[in-house]
């Protein structure tokens, strides 16, 4: 009887000290973070994740997803972070926080944008590569039908092809909308790469190439800081407009440019009132988008993973990161970089 006691006392014991606010990180759940298909997003999780472990001492990992299903598993509090979020965007989000459920905390990328893309010497040629101006009044979105046979889809002659967002990202529901609004249906083909790389790696083949392409793409991004690109005009932004063009069972979708570009790190209601320290810090966070840019091109160019990244960036830009932190807190984050 007193071994049994002695068991039970020894296993409340421990029950208690896993419940207690000091817990070790070893036995405490790790916060969830999403996995970022896209290499801002993955960088920036990463810098996000080493701040929170090395620096608060909290355990985190990574579960994967589309951009719709992983701000449906925030809303529901099975991932705890998202690292990079358009917010405002996609009906999952919009709804899930006017229920109160997720928040988007900072505004940390200044500068960012997205929309429709042309290589540069499409419209203004390239003598140094002997490259003649192709395209040489487009301009808007509006001049694209007469331009179909400069962006020509190889399976299907007689149409130009637009290169559109992998099936599953909020984007390529809007791009999809915005080729009906813009009346382009009949002219250019709806093609979906099948992930964030295979985008990529199209896009940089044709350039590579002095090929013509028309895509859609974004900033911050490796591209922009490697390629001359120049975005194409689109009409003026309508709020009404644009709920036509993220919901895509509206049939008649009307014209407009996308929502002004704000990221944000997005979390769950119950994430930011366990750790309001987390949600401090997280409001804090602001990358300069030239440098960001240029780390992305060069965890692109040499296929640096993107934990390694991260440690790179932090280590040749302290005064970015330290800048949203308690001193302690910076001081922890740099001795283990």
């Amino acid at each position: 009887m007193k071994g049994f006691r002695r068991l039970l006392v020894s296993l409340l014991t421990t029950l208690s000290v896993w419940a207690s606010p000091g817990m070790a990180s070893a036995a405490q759940a790790p916060i969830h973070f999403a996995d970022l298909n896209w290499e801002s997003g993955s960088l920036i999780t990463d810098i996000l994740r080493i701040i929170v472990e090395k620096g608060y001492g909290l355990p985190t990992d990574t579960l994967p997803g589309t951009t719709i299903t992983l701000e449906t598993a925030l809303a529901n509090n099975d991932i705890q972070v998202i690292g990079e979020e358009w917010a405002g965007r996609s009906p999952v989000w919009v709804k899930a926080e006017a229920e109160g459920k997720v928040v988007s905390l900072g505004d940390i990328v200044k500068g960012a944008t997205e929309g429709w893309w042309v290589p540069a010497y499409v419209i203004k040629g390239d003598p140094a590569k002997g490259i003649k101006p192709l395209a040489p009044d487009l301009r808007s979105v509006a001049d694209l039908p007469r331009y179909k046979d400069v962006f020509s889809d190889p399976e299907t002659p007689g149409k130009g092809r637009f290169l559109n967002s992998p099936i599953g990202w909020t984007s390529e529901v809007v791009n999809q909308q915005k080729l009906k609004a813009y009346g382009l249906s009949d002219s250019y083909v709806n093609f979906r790469s099948g992930s964030g790389a295979a985008l990529d790696a199209e896009i940089t083949s044709s350039i590579r190439r002095g090929k013509p392409i028309l895509f859609y793409y974004w900033s911050p991004t490796p591209l922009l800081g490697r390629y001359t690109l120049i975005q194409l005009q689109e009409p003026p932004f309508d709020a009404e407009a644009w709920k036509t063009l993220t919901d895509p069972n509206n049939p008649n979708p009307k014209p407009s440019r996308s929502l002004a570009s704000k990221l944000s790190i997005g979390v769950s209601a119950p994430f930011q009132q366990q750790y309001p320290q987390l949600a401090a810090f997280f409001a804090q966070v602001d990358l300069p988008i030239d440098p960001l840019n240029k780390a992305l091109a060069e965890m692109s160019e040499q296929h640096t993973p993107p934990r390694q990244a991260a440690e790179a960036f932090m280590r040749a830009h302290p005064d970015v990161w330290r800048a949203w932190l308690p001193k302690d807190v910076a001081d922890k984050v740099a001795a283990s970089l």
